[in-house]
C-alpha cells in the first residue's frame, strides 16, 4: 500500500516561492508517476505538473509552465513542486498522486492515471 503525506504550504506573497513535499511510502518513488493536482474553492480540482517513473520526464499545466518545476529525490523517497513566481491565483489545496502505471505524457494530467492521493495542503496567495 502507498501513502503520500504532502507538506510545505502556507501563506506567501505574491511572487513570492514555495515548495511542496510529497513523501512516499510503501514503494519507490522512482516506480511511480506522480502528479500534482490542485483545488480552489467552488473549483473543480485541476492538473498541475507531473513526472514520469523511471525516466523523469515532465508535463505542466499551461499556467503553471515556466513558474513550477516537479522533481523527485530517490534517496529521500519524495516527490517536489518547486513553485515560483506564486500569483493570487494559485492559491488552492495541492494535492499528489501517485501512479502505479507507466502512462504516457498525454495522460499525466488525468485523475484516473493515478492509484493514490494525499490528503492535501493549503497554498494561499496574498497580499
Amino acid at each position: 500500500q502507498v501513502q503520500l503525506v504532502e507538506s510545505g504550504g502556507g501563506l506567501v506573497l505574491p511572487g513570492g516561492s514555495l515548495r511542496l513535499s510529497c513523501a512516499v511510502s510503501g514503494r519507490s518513488v522512482s516506480t511511480l508517476a506522480m502528479g500534482w493536482f490542485r483545488q480552489a474553492p467552488g473549483k473543480e480540482r485541476e492538473f498541475v505538473a507531473a513526472l514520469k517513473r523511471g525516466s523523469g520526464s515532465t508535463s505542466a499545466a499551461n499556467s503553471v509552465k515556466g513558474r513550477f518545476t516537479v522533481s523527485r529525490n530517490n534517496g529521500e523517497n519524495t516527490a517536489y513542486l518547486q513553485m515560483n513566481g506564486l500569483k493570487v491565483e494559485d492559491t488552492a489545496a495541492y494535492f499528489c498522486a501517485a501512479g502505479i502505471g507507466n502512462p504516457i505524457t498525454s495522460s499525466l494530467g488525468v485523475e484516473s492515471t493515478y492509484d493514490y492521493w494525499g490528503q492535501g495542503t493549503q497554498v494561499t496567495v496574498s497580499s
